[in-house]
Protein backbone atom coordinates (compact mmCIF):
# COMPACT_ATOMS: atom_id res chain seq x y z
CA UNK A 1 0.00 0.00 0.00
CA UNK A 2 2.29 2.32 -1.27
CA UNK A 3 -0.13 5.40 -1.84
CA UNK A 4 -1.40 4.84 2.21
CA UNK A 5 -1.69 8.38 3.71
CA UNK A 6 -0.99 8.13 7.39
CA UNK A 7 -1.32 11.27 8.25
CA UNK A 8 -4.74 11.31 6.57
CA UNK A 9 -5.36 8.15 8.92
CA UNK A 10 -4.57 9.95 12.20
CA UNK A 11 -6.80 12.92 11.64
CA UNK A 12 -9.75 10.05 10.74
CA UNK A 13 -9.22 7.83 13.62
CA UNK A 14 -11.18 10.15 16.39
CA UNK A 15 -14.22 10.37 14.06
CA UNK A 16 -13.84 6.29 12.89
CA UNK A 17 -13.63 5.67 16.95
CA UNK A 18 -17.25 6.92 17.91
CA UNK A 19 -19.19 5.12 15.39
CA UNK A 20 -16.91 1.57 15.41
CA UNK A 21 -15.23 -0.53 18.49
CA UNK A 22 -11.67 1.17 18.38
CA UNK A 23 -10.14 -1.99 19.01
CA UNK A 24 -11.54 -3.37 15.85
CA UNK A 25 -10.61 -0.50 13.72
CA UNK A 26 -6.98 -0.21 15.05
CA UNK A 27 -6.27 -3.90 14.88
CA UNK A 28 -7.43 -3.51 11.48
CA UNK A 29 -5.25 -0.90 10.42
CA UNK A 30 -1.67 -2.16 8.75
CA UNK A 31 0.50 0.57 10.18
CA UNK A 32 1.17 1.17 14.26
CA UNK A 33 -0.77 3.37 15.94
CA UNK A 34 -1.40 4.24 20.02
CA UNK A 35 -2.62 6.83 21.53
CA UNK A 36 -2.20 9.03 24.86
CA UNK A 37 -3.86 11.29 27.01
CA UNK A 38 -2.82 14.90 28.08
CA UNK A 39 -0.49 13.65 30.47
CA UNK A 40 1.50 11.70 28.15
CA UNK A 41 0.49 8.04 29.35
CA UNK A 42 -0.35 5.27 26.82
CA UNK A 43 -4.78 4.71 26.86
CA UNK A 44 -4.40 2.45 23.21
CA UNK A 45 -2.11 0.91 20.92
CA UNK A 46 -2.55 -1.74 18.23
CA UNK A 47 -0.65 -4.90 17.35
CA UNK A 48 1.34 -3.47 14.43
CA UNK A 49 2.61 -0.87 16.95
CA UNK A 50 4.26 -3.48 19.01
CA UNK A 51 5.23 -5.29 15.95
CA UNK A 52 7.55 -1.89 15.06
CA UNK A 53 8.45 -1.76 18.87
CA UNK A 54 9.86 -5.34 19.34
CA UNK A 55 8.06 -5.26 23.01
CA UNK A 56 4.60 -5.12 24.65
CA UNK A 57 4.14 -2.03 26.71
CA UNK A 58 3.53 -1.45 30.40
CA UNK A 59 0.97 1.34 30.49
CA UNK A 60 0.70 3.01 34.18
CA UNK A 61 4.53 1.85 34.95
CA UNK A 62 7.43 4.06 35.43
CA UNK A 63 9.06 5.14 32.19
CA UNK A 64 5.64 3.63 30.01
CA UNK A 65 4.78 7.05 28.60
CA UNK A 66 4.55 9.13 25.55
CA UNK A 67 5.74 5.81 24.03
CA UNK A 68 5.82 2.29 23.76
CA UNK A 69 9.44 1.73 22.39
CA UNK A 70 12.56 0.36 24.39
CA UNK A 71 14.74 3.46 23.04
CA UNK A 72 14.08 6.37 20.63
CA UNK A 73 16.99 8.16 18.15
CA UNK A 74 17.34 10.85 15.75
CA UNK A 75 18.67 10.19 12.48
CA UNK A 76 22.13 10.70 13.57
CA UNK A 77 22.11 8.05 16.76
CA UNK A 78 21.48 10.73 19.53
CA UNK A 79 19.47 9.19 22.16
CA UNK A 80 16.10 10.90 22.53
CA UNK A 81 14.73 11.21 25.96
CA UNK A 82 10.91 9.91 25.95
CA UNK A 83 10.02 13.48 27.54
CA UNK A 84 11.58 14.41 24.53
CA UNK A 85 10.49 12.21 21.65
CA UNK A 86 7.84 13.81 19.44
CA UNK A 87 4.83 12.49 21.06
CA UNK A 88 5.77 14.75 24.25
CA UNK A 89 6.10 17.93 22.72
CA UNK A 90 3.13 17.65 20.61
CA UNK A 91 0.99 17.27 23.63
CA UNK A 92 2.99 19.97 25.14
CA UNK A 93 2.68 22.78 22.33
CA UNK A 94 -0.46 21.63 20.71
CA UNK A 95 1.33 20.72 17.27
CA UNK A 96 0.98 17.90 15.65
CA UNK A 97 3.60 16.39 12.90
CA UNK A 98 3.62 15.10 9.82
CA UNK A 99 6.37 12.83 8.14
CA UNK A 100 8.96 12.94 11.29
CA UNK A 101 11.23 10.59 10.70
CA UNK A 102 12.94 8.74 13.85
CA UNK A 103 14.52 6.06 14.82
CA UNK A 104 13.14 2.64 17.09
CA UNK A 105 15.70 0.69 18.83
CA UNK A 106 14.12 -2.57 19.91
CA UNK A 107 15.15 -4.44 22.91
CA UNK A 108 17.55 -7.39 20.69
CA UNK A 109 19.15 -4.02 19.35
CA UNK A 110 17.54 -4.29 15.98
CA UNK A 111 17.00 -0.58 15.06
CA UNK A 112 13.88 0.63 11.81
CA UNK A 113 13.57 4.38 10.63
CA UNK A 114 9.53 5.02 11.53
CA UNK A 115 7.87 7.33 9.10
CA UNK A 116 5.38 9.35 12.21
CA UNK A 117 2.30 11.35 12.22
CA UNK A 118 0.98 12.86 15.35
CA UNK A 119 -2.33 14.71 15.56
CA UNK A 120 -3.40 16.15 18.51
CA UNK A 121 -6.92 15.88 20.17
CA UNK A 122 -8.63 19.21 21.67
CA UNK A 123 -11.92 19.50 23.25
CA UNK A 124 -14.30 22.07 22.52
CA UNK A 125 -12.58 25.06 24.60
CA UNK A 126 -9.09 23.90 22.84
CA UNK A 127 -7.44 22.49 25.62
CA UNK A 128 -5.11 19.99 24.60
CA UNK A 129 -6.91 15.96 26.22
CA UNK A 130 -4.51 13.40 24.25
CA UNK A 131 -2.93 12.62 20.74
CA UNK A 132 -3.12 9.75 18.39
CA UNK A 133 0.37 8.59 16.56
CA UNK A 134 0.19 6.99 13.70
CA UNK A 135 3.91 5.55 12.53
CA UNK A 136 5.24 2.89 10.06
CA UNK A 137 8.54 1.50 9.18
CA UNK A 138 9.75 4.03 6.40
CA UNK A 139 11.64 0.86 4.15
CA UNK A 140 7.77 -0.37 3.57
CA UNK A 141 6.85 2.47 1.56
CA UNK A 142 7.77 1.08 -1.38
CA UNK A 143 9.08 2.44 -4.80
CA UNK A 144 8.10 5.80 -3.92
CA UNK A 145 10.18 5.92 -0.91
CA UNK A 146 13.03 4.49 -2.70
CA UNK A 147 12.57 7.60 -5.33
CA UNK A 148 12.61 9.88 -2.68
CA UNK A 149 15.66 8.51 -0.51
CA UNK A 150 17.27 9.08 -4.38
CA UNK A 151 16.36 12.37 -4.63
CA UNK A 152 17.53 13.39 -1.33
CA UNK A 153 20.65 11.70 -1.94
CA UNK A 154 20.98 14.11 -5.46
CA UNK A 155 20.00 16.92 -3.39
CA UNK A 156 22.49 16.39 -0.58
CA UNK A 157 25.05 16.50 -3.48
CA UNK A 158 24.61 19.55 -4.83
CA UNK A 159 26.95 22.76 -4.06
CA UNK A 160 23.94 24.77 -3.38
CA UNK A 161 22.01 24.78 -0.39
CA UNK A 162 18.40 23.37 -0.75
CA UNK A 163 15.92 22.70 1.99
CA UNK A 164 12.68 21.98 2.34
CA UNK A 165 9.51 22.50 5.38
CA UNK A 166 6.33 21.41 5.90
CA UNK A 167 3.38 23.11 5.84
CA UNK A 168 3.39 24.95 9.46
CA UNK A 169 7.19 26.03 8.07
CA UNK A 170 9.32 23.45 9.85
CA UNK A 171 11.99 22.10 8.00
CA UNK A 172 12.18 18.61 7.27
CA UNK A 173 15.30 18.39 5.04
CA UNK A 174 18.29 20.32 4.68
CA UNK A 175 21.51 19.73 2.59
CA UNK A 176 25.10 19.83 3.72
CA UNK A 177 25.41 22.71 1.90
CA UNK A 178 22.76 24.47 3.43
CA UNK A 179 24.54 23.73 6.83
CA UNK A 180 27.69 24.90 5.78
CA UNK A 181 25.86 28.54 4.70
CA UNK A 182 23.93 28.46 8.08
CA UNK A 183 27.15 27.82 10.02
CA UNK A 184 24.60 25.42 11.90
CA UNK A 185 22.80 22.02 11.86
CA UNK A 186 19.33 23.08 12.75
CA UNK A 187 16.76 20.47 14.69
CA UNK A 188 14.59 18.86 11.86
CA UNK A 189 11.28 19.68 12.50
CA UNK A 190 11.57 21.96 14.90
CA UNK A 191 13.54 24.98 13.23
CA UNK A 192 10.85 27.20 11.49
CA UNK A 193 11.74 28.55 8.24
CA UNK A 194 15.23 29.12 7.62
CA UNK A 195 18.26 27.43 10.00
CA UNK A 196 20.15 30.15 10.01
CA UNK A 197 21.24 31.62 13.72
CA UNK A 198 19.69 34.94 12.44
CA UNK A 199 18.51 36.77 9.43
CA UNK A 200 19.02 40.66 7.65
CA UNK A 201 17.84 42.30 5.05
CA UNK A 202 20.59 43.88 2.97
CA UNK A 203 20.71 47.07 4.74
CA UNK A 204 21.25 45.26 8.06
CA UNK A 205 17.49 45.37 9.21
CA UNK A 206 16.82 42.68 11.28
CA UNK A 207 14.18 40.18 9.63
CA UNK A 208 12.32 37.70 12.12
CA UNK A 209 12.20 34.32 10.93
CA UNK A 210 8.59 34.01 10.17
CA UNK A 211 9.12 36.79 7.72
CA UNK A 212 11.81 35.65 5.61
CA UNK A 213 11.33 35.01 2.15
CA UNK A 214 10.41 30.88 2.75
CA UNK A 215 7.65 32.01 4.97
CA UNK A 216 5.88 34.42 2.34
CA UNK A 217 6.21 31.95 -0.35
CA UNK A 218 4.12 29.71 2.48
CA UNK A 219 1.69 32.34 3.71
CA UNK A 220 1.08 33.14 -0.13
CA UNK A 221 1.36 30.09 -2.22
CA UNK A 222 3.44 31.57 -4.80
CA UNK A 223 7.53 30.99 -5.47
CA UNK A 224 9.61 33.90 -4.71
CA UNK A 225 12.36 34.18 -7.42
CA UNK A 226 15.98 36.00 -6.14
CA UNK A 227 15.02 37.81 -2.83
CA UNK A 228 18.38 39.00 -1.07
CA UNK A 229 18.89 38.37 2.28
CA UNK A 230 21.92 38.19 4.79
CA UNK A 231 22.67 35.00 6.89
CA UNK A 232 24.37 35.08 10.15
CA UNK A 233 26.02 32.56 11.54
CA UNK A 234 26.34 31.71 15.41
CA UNK A 235 30.14 32.69 15.25
CA UNK A 236 29.30 36.47 14.19
CA UNK A 237 30.27 36.01 10.16
CA UNK A 238 27.50 37.10 8.06
CA UNK A 239 26.72 35.47 4.27
CA UNK A 240 24.48 37.17 2.45
CA UNK A 241 22.45 35.01 -0.10
CA UNK A 242 19.59 35.02 -2.76
CA UNK A 243 16.47 32.84 -1.90
CA UNK A 244 14.45 30.86 -4.39
CA UNK A 245 11.21 29.15 -2.07
CA UNK A 246 8.57 27.58 -4.38
CA UNK A 247 5.59 26.01 -2.62
CA UNK A 248 5.07 22.07 -2.85
CA UNK A 249 1.54 21.19 -3.75
CA UNK A 250 -0.19 17.51 -3.43
CA UNK A 251 -2.32 16.13 -6.74
CA UNK A 252 -5.22 17.79 -5.28
CA UNK A 253 -3.27 21.21 -4.97
CA UNK A 254 -3.35 21.18 -1.53
CA UNK A 255 0.01 23.45 0.32
CA UNK A 256 1.55 20.70 1.57
CA UNK A 257 5.33 22.94 1.85
CA UNK A 258 7.99 24.37 0.01
CA UNK A 259 11.40 23.87 -1.39
CA UNK A 260 13.88 26.26 -1.06
CA UNK A 261 17.40 27.18 -2.29
CA UNK A 262 19.70 29.60 -1.45
CA UNK A 263 22.71 31.03 -3.46
CA UNK A 264 25.71 32.02 -1.65
CA UNK A 265 26.27 35.49 -3.00
CA UNK A 266 29.75 36.23 -1.05
CA UNK A 267 32.06 36.15 -3.34
CA UNK A 268 29.97 37.80 -5.86
CA UNK A 269 29.48 41.12 -3.42
CA UNK A 270 33.21 40.95 -2.57
CA UNK A 271 34.11 41.34 -6.07
CA UNK A 272 31.51 43.61 -6.26
CA UNK A 273 33.07 45.83 -3.49
CA UNK A 274 36.73 45.37 -4.97
CA UNK A 275 35.00 46.96 -8.12
CA UNK A 276 33.84 49.61 -6.37
CA UNK A 277 36.92 50.71 -4.70
CA UNK A 278 38.52 50.20 -8.10
CA UNK A 279 36.45 52.79 -9.62
CA UNK A 280 36.50 54.86 -6.72
CA UNK A 281 40.39 55.21 -6.68
CA UNK A 282 40.34 55.42 -10.80
CA UNK A 283 37.74 58.20 -10.41
CA UNK A 284 39.13 60.49 -7.68
CA UNK A 285 43.14 59.94 -9.42
CA UNK A 286 44.54 63.02 -10.43
CA UNK A 287 46.24 61.02 -13.02
CA UNK A 288 44.70 60.70 -16.22
CA UNK A 289 43.37 56.75 -16.69
CA UNK A 290 41.27 55.14 -19.92
CA UNK A 291 40.77 52.65 -21.65
CA UNK A 292 40.41 51.54 -25.76
CA UNK A 293 39.71 48.45 -27.18
CA UNK A 294 42.30 46.79 -29.43
CA UNK A 295 41.25 49.41 -32.64
CA UNK A 296 42.31 52.28 -30.57
CA UNK A 297 38.20 53.44 -29.88
CA UNK A 298 37.91 55.04 -26.66
CA UNK A 299 36.07 52.97 -23.81
CA UNK A 300 36.79 54.45 -20.56
CA UNK A 301 37.63 58.27 -19.20
CA UNK A 302 37.71 59.37 -15.63
CA UNK A 303 38.08 62.67 -14.04
CA UNK A 304 41.90 62.80 -14.23
CA UNK A 305 41.69 62.56 -18.25
CA UNK A 306 39.45 65.47 -18.21
CA UNK A 307 41.48 67.70 -16.22
CA UNK A 308 44.04 67.18 -18.25
CA UNK A 309 43.01 66.90 -21.90
CA UNK A 310 40.03 69.23 -21.71
CA UNK A 311 37.65 66.60 -23.33
CA UNK A 312 34.53 65.73 -20.91
CA UNK A 313 33.70 61.91 -21.00
CA UNK A 314 30.72 62.20 -23.32
CA UNK A 315 33.19 63.93 -25.72
CA UNK A 316 36.11 61.06 -26.38
CA UNK A 317 33.95 57.96 -25.71
CA UNK A 318 33.76 56.11 -28.82
CA UNK A 319 36.34 57.79 -30.62
CA UNK A 320 39.87 57.06 -31.67
CA UNK A 321 42.10 58.00 -28.99
CA UNK A 322 44.48 59.10 -31.83
CA UNK A 323 42.44 62.62 -31.10
CA UNK A 324 44.67 63.38 -28.49
CA UNK A 325 48.21 62.92 -30.41
CA UNK A 326 50.03 65.50 -32.07
CA UNK A 327 50.04 65.60 -35.98
CA UNK A 328 53.55 64.72 -35.59
CA UNK A 329 53.57 61.76 -33.29
CA UNK A 330 50.88 59.97 -35.03
CA UNK A 331 53.03 56.69 -35.78
CA UNK A 332 53.30 56.29 -31.93
CA UNK A 333 49.47 54.57 -31.60
CA UNK A 334 50.80 51.50 -33.91
CA UNK A 335 53.43 50.83 -32.19
CA UNK A 336 51.43 50.65 -28.85
CA UNK A 337 48.55 48.37 -30.31
CA UNK A 338 51.14 46.02 -31.56
CA UNK A 339 53.10 45.65 -28.06
CA UNK A 340 49.80 45.50 -26.37
CA UNK A 341 48.17 42.61 -28.69
CA UNK A 342 51.67 40.96 -28.00
CA UNK A 343 50.67 41.13 -23.82
CA UNK A 344 53.60 43.75 -23.40
CA UNK A 345 52.95 46.53 -20.86
CA UNK A 346 54.55 49.76 -21.54
CA UNK A 347 56.19 51.82 -18.28
CA UNK A 348 56.62 55.45 -18.28
CA UNK A 349 56.95 56.19 -22.04
CA UNK A 350 57.60 60.43 -21.51
CA UNK A 351 55.93 61.80 -24.82
CA UNK A 352 53.48 64.91 -25.75
CA UNK A 353 49.79 64.77 -25.92
CA UNK A 354 47.16 67.76 -27.45
CA UNK A 355 44.32 69.12 -25.47
CA UNK A 356 41.29 69.55 -26.56
CA UNK A 357 42.28 73.79 -26.50
CA UNK A 358 45.20 72.86 -29.24
CA UNK A 359 48.36 73.27 -26.49
CA UNK A 360 50.50 70.49 -25.70
CA UNK A 361 51.24 68.86 -22.74
CA UNK A 362 53.71 66.98 -21.89
CA UNK A 363 53.27 63.47 -20.30
CA UNK A 364 54.83 60.07 -18.82
CA UNK A 365 52.62 57.47 -19.92
CA UNK A 366 52.31 53.68 -18.89
CA UNK A 367 49.72 51.18 -21.02
CA UNK A 368 48.69 47.95 -19.76
CA UNK A 369 47.21 44.70 -21.28
CA UNK A 370 42.98 44.43 -20.50
CA UNK A 371 42.54 40.90 -19.84
CA UNK A 372 38.90 38.87 -20.08
CA UNK A 373 37.71 36.09 -17.92
CA UNK A 374 38.88 33.42 -21.17
CA UNK A 375 42.59 35.23 -20.66
CA UNK A 376 42.27 37.03 -24.05
CA UNK A 377 43.47 40.37 -24.28
CA UNK A 378 40.44 42.67 -25.77
CA UNK A 379 41.71 46.19 -24.93
CA UNK A 380 44.41 48.51 -22.92
CA UNK A 381 44.72 50.54 -20.00
CA UNK A 382 46.55 54.11 -20.41
CA UNK A 383 47.51 56.06 -17.14
CA UNK A 384 48.99 59.64 -18.00
CA UNK A 385 50.84 61.89 -15.63
CA UNK A 386 51.35 65.64 -16.15
CA UNK A 387 55.12 66.13 -16.27
CA UNK A 388 55.48 69.92 -17.41
CA UNK A 389 55.95 71.19 -13.44
CA UNK A 390 58.98 68.47 -13.43
CA UNK A 391 60.27 69.48 -16.77
CA UNK A 392 59.92 73.02 -15.68
CA UNK A 393 61.52 72.18 -12.21
CA UNK A 394 64.34 69.87 -14.36
CA UNK A 395 64.88 73.05 -16.91
CA UNK A 396 65.26 75.34 -13.49
CA UNK A 397 67.75 72.90 -12.05
CA UNK A 398 69.68 72.62 -15.08
CA UNK A 399 69.76 76.62 -14.95
CA UNK A 400 70.95 77.05 -11.09
CA UNK A 401 73.59 74.46 -12.39
CA UNK A 402 74.98 76.52 -15.07
CA UNK A 403 74.42 79.87 -12.95
CA UNK A 404 76.24 78.33 -10.05
CA UNK A 405 78.87 76.94 -12.09
CA UNK A 406 79.71 80.08 -13.76
CA UNK A 407 79.64 82.43 -10.69
CA UNK A 408 81.95 79.83 -9.15
CA UNK A 409 84.27 80.33 -12.05
CA UNK A 410 83.92 83.65 -11.56
CA UNK A 411 84.78 83.48 -7.66
CA UNK A 412 87.84 81.62 -8.39
CA UNK A 413 89.03 83.98 -11.09
CA UNK A 414 88.38 87.05 -8.83
CA UNK A 415 90.05 85.67 -6.08
CA UNK A 416 93.00 84.47 -8.12
CA UNK A 417 93.55 88.07 -9.37
CA UNK A 418 92.80 89.87 -5.31
CA UNK A 419 95.70 87.52 -4.58
CA UNK A 420 97.28 88.43 -7.42
CA UNK A 421 97.11 92.28 -7.21
CA UNK A 422 97.20 92.61 -3.60
CA UNK A 423 100.81 90.53 -3.77
CA UNK A 424 102.28 93.51 -5.78
CA UNK A 425 101.01 96.12 -2.94
CA UNK A 426 101.60 94.31 0.13
CA UNK A 427 104.69 95.02 2.24
CA UNK A 428 104.76 91.39 4.45
CA UNK A 429 102.89 88.11 4.90
CA UNK A 430 100.87 89.41 7.36
CA UNK A 431 99.93 92.60 5.52
CA UNK A 432 98.56 90.30 2.69
CA UNK A 433 96.62 87.99 4.74
CA UNK A 434 95.06 90.46 6.32
CA UNK A 435 94.19 92.39 2.88
CA UNK A 436 92.86 89.28 1.31
CA UNK A 437 90.88 88.52 4.66
CA UNK A 438 89.19 91.67 4.04
CA UNK A 439 88.26 91.43 0.94
CA UNK A 440 86.98 88.20 1.05
CA UNK A 441 85.13 88.91 3.85
CA UNK A 442 83.52 91.72 1.45
CA UNK A 443 82.72 88.82 -0.91
CA UNK A 444 80.96 87.26 1.91
CA UNK A 445 78.84 89.37 2.38
CA UNK A 446 77.87 90.10 -1.10
CA UNK A 447 77.14 86.37 -1.64
CA UNK A 448 74.68 86.36 1.24
CA UNK A 449 72.53 88.94 -0.66
CA UNK A 450 72.44 86.58 -3.72
CA UNK A 451 70.56 84.21 -1.55
CA UNK A 452 67.81 86.90 -0.63
CA UNK A 453 65.48 84.39 -2.19
CA UNK A 454 65.36 81.86 0.31
CA UNK A 455 62.62 81.69 2.58
CA UNK A 456 64.63 82.24 5.82
CA UNK A 457 65.93 85.70 4.46
CA UNK A 458 64.74 88.57 4.76
CA UNK A 459 67.38 91.14 2.89
CA UNK A 460 66.75 91.81 -0.48
CA UNK A 461 70.04 92.24 -3.09
CA UNK A 462 69.68 96.55 -3.36
CA UNK A 463 71.89 98.78 -4.50
CA UNK A 464 71.39 100.30 -0.68
CA UNK A 465 71.50 97.58 1.35
CA UNK A 466 74.63 96.39 -0.56
CA UNK A 467 76.39 99.59 0.56
CA UNK A 468 75.45 99.20 4.09
CA UNK A 469 76.15 95.36 4.34
CA UNK A 470 79.88 95.95 2.87
CA UNK A 471 80.75 99.55 4.24
CA UNK A 472 78.98 99.21 8.18
CA UNK A 473 81.76 97.25 9.66
CA UNK A 474 84.42 100.01 8.91
CA UNK A 475 81.74 102.51 10.74
CA UNK A 476 82.41 101.39 14.29
CA UNK A 477 78.81 101.34 15.27
CA UNK A 478 78.58 105.04 13.94
CA UNK A 479 76.07 104.70 11.37
CA UNK A 480 75.22 108.70 10.80
CA UNK A 481 79.15 108.70 9.20
CA UNK A 482 77.11 107.26 5.83
CA UNK A 483 74.68 108.72 4.32
CA UNK A 484 73.03 107.01 0.95
CA UNK A 485 70.70 109.21 -0.89
CA UNK A 486 68.75 108.24 -4.55
CA UNK A 487 66.34 105.48 -5.67
CA UNK A 488 67.02 101.90 -4.09
CA UNK A 489 67.86 100.08 -7.50
CA UNK A 490 67.38 96.33 -7.41
CA UNK A 491 71.21 94.22 -8.33
CA UNK A 492 70.90 91.17 -9.88
CA UNK A 493 73.37 87.90 -8.69
CA UNK A 494 75.76 88.67 -11.13
CA UNK A 495 76.32 92.30 -10.52
CA UNK A 496 76.14 92.33 -6.55
CA UNK A 497 79.99 90.44 -5.95
CA UNK A 498 81.61 93.16 -8.47
CA UNK A 499 79.55 96.09 -6.38
CA UNK A 500 80.31 94.56 -3.10
CA UNK A 501 84.36 94.33 -4.06
CA UNK A 502 84.60 98.01 -5.36
CA UNK A 503 82.62 98.98 -2.19
CA UNK A 504 85.45 97.22 0.05
CA UNK A 505 87.66 99.21 -1.64
CA UNK A 506 86.64 102.25 -1.32
CA UNK A 507 85.66 101.74 1.84
CA UNK A 508 89.28 100.14 2.69
CA UNK A 509 90.68 103.18 1.12
CA UNK A 510 88.65 105.58 3.10
CA UNK A 511 89.39 104.32 6.50
CA UNK A 512 93.33 104.25 5.63
CA UNK A 513 93.67 107.83 3.83
CA UNK A 514 89.95 109.28 3.95
CA UNK A 515 87.57 110.65 5.60
CA UNK A 516 86.74 107.34 7.79
CA UNK A 517 90.27 107.67 9.12
CA UNK A 518 89.32 110.93 10.74
CA UNK A 519 86.45 110.89 13.78
CA UNK A 520 84.53 114.09 11.92
CA UNK A 521 84.93 112.54 8.30
CA UNK A 522 81.69 111.52 6.73
CA UNK A 523 80.93 109.36 3.16
CA UNK A 524 78.20 110.64 1.05
CA UNK A 525 76.92 108.34 -1.62
CA UNK A 526 74.80 109.30 -4.09
CA UNK A 527 72.40 107.15 -6.33
CA UNK A 528 70.60 108.23 -9.27
CA UNK A 529 68.97 106.94 -12.49
CA UNK A 530 69.23 109.36 -15.75
CA UNK A 531 67.32 107.05 -18.60
CA UNK A 532 68.90 104.06 -19.21
CA UNK A 533 72.15 105.12 -17.31
CA UNK A 534 72.40 104.40 -13.51
CA UNK A 535 75.00 106.94 -11.88
CA UNK A 536 76.84 106.93 -8.42
CA UNK A 537 78.80 109.28 -6.88
CA UNK A 538 80.99 108.45 -4.07
CA UNK A 539 82.12 111.44 -1.89
CA UNK A 540 84.01 112.30 1.02
CA UNK A 541 84.00 114.98 3.45
CA UNK A 542 85.96 116.08 6.72
CA UNK A 543 89.31 115.34 5.80
CA UNK A 544 91.55 118.29 4.94
CA UNK A 545 95.04 117.56 3.40
CA UNK A 546 96.91 117.35 0.25
CA UNK A 547 94.19 117.66 -2.92
CA UNK A 548 96.98 115.77 -5.40
CA UNK A 549 96.46 112.45 -6.82
CA UNK A 550 99.11 109.74 -6.59
CA UNK A 551 101.74 109.48 -8.25
CA UNK A 552 100.91 105.36 -9.56
CA UNK A 553 97.54 104.04 -8.91
CA UNK A 554 96.35 101.73 -6.58
CA UNK A 555 94.61 98.21 -6.73
CA UNK A 556 91.09 99.67 -5.77
CA UNK A 557 91.94 101.80 -8.89
CA UNK A 558 92.27 99.31 -10.90
CA UNK A 559 90.07 97.38 -9.70
CA UNK A 560 87.20 99.31 -10.18
CA UNK A 561 88.23 100.55 -13.67
CA UNK A 562 88.67 96.76 -14.86
CA UNK A 563 84.87 96.23 -13.57
CA UNK A 564 83.18 99.20 -14.68
CA UNK A 565 84.52 99.41 -18.08
CA UNK A 566 84.98 95.58 -18.39
CA UNK A 567 81.74 93.45 -17.30
CA UNK A 568 79.52 95.88 -16.59
CA UNK A 569 80.86 98.40 -19.85
CA UNK A 570 80.54 101.35 -17.75
CA UNK A 571 82.60 104.54 -16.84
CA UNK A 572 85.29 105.60 -13.57
CA UNK A 573 86.29 108.51 -12.57
CA UNK A 574 87.85 109.83 -9.26
CA UNK A 575 88.50 113.01 -8.75
CA UNK A 576 91.28 114.22 -5.50
CA UNK A 577 89.54 117.65 -3.59
CA UNK A 578 90.68 119.44 -0.52
CA UNK A 579 88.07 117.69 2.07
CA UNK A 580 88.31 114.26 0.32
CA UNK A 581 88.29 112.38 -2.74
CA UNK A 582 84.51 112.25 -4.83
CA UNK A 583 84.17 108.82 -7.12
CA UNK A 584 81.95 108.71 -10.10
CA UNK A 585 80.79 105.40 -11.46
CA UNK A 586 77.95 105.21 -14.46
CA UNK A 587 76.82 102.19 -16.04
CA UNK A 588 73.97 100.66 -18.36
CA UNK A 589 70.50 99.68 -15.93
CA UNK A 590 70.32 96.29 -17.55
CA UNK A 591 73.62 95.58 -16.59
CA UNK A 592 72.80 96.88 -13.24
CA UNK A 593 70.20 94.06 -12.71
CA UNK A 594 71.73 91.34 -14.50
Amino acid sequence: MSTFDSARLSRLIPSLAEELDDALVLESLPVGVYACDAEGAIVRYNRAAVALWGREPRPGEPGERFCGSYRLLDLGGTHIPPAECPMAIALATGRGYRDERIQIERPDGSRIVALVNIEVLKNALGEVTGAVNVFRDSESLGRGHGRARELEAILQSLPAAVYTTDLEGRITFYNEAAAELWGVRPELHRSEFCGSWKLYWPDGTYLPHDQCPMATALKEGKAIRGKEAVAERPDGTRVPFLAHPTPLFDEAGRLTGAVNMLVDIGGRKDAELTAQRLAAIVESSDDAILSKDLDGIITSWNRGAERLYGYAGHEVLGKPVTILIPEDRQEEEPGILARIRRGERIEHYETMRRRKDGSLVDISLSVSPIIDSTGKIVGASKIARDITDRRRAEEQKDLLLREMDHRVKNLFALANSMVTLSSRNAACVDALVSDLQDRFGALSRAHSLTMSRAPDREQVATLHVLIHKVIEPYLNDQAERLVVTGPDLPIGPATVTNFALLLHEFATNAVKYGALAVAQGKVRIECREEGDTVRITWREHGKPGESSEPREEGFGSRLARATIEGPLGGSFAREFRSDGVEIRLSLPRLRMSA
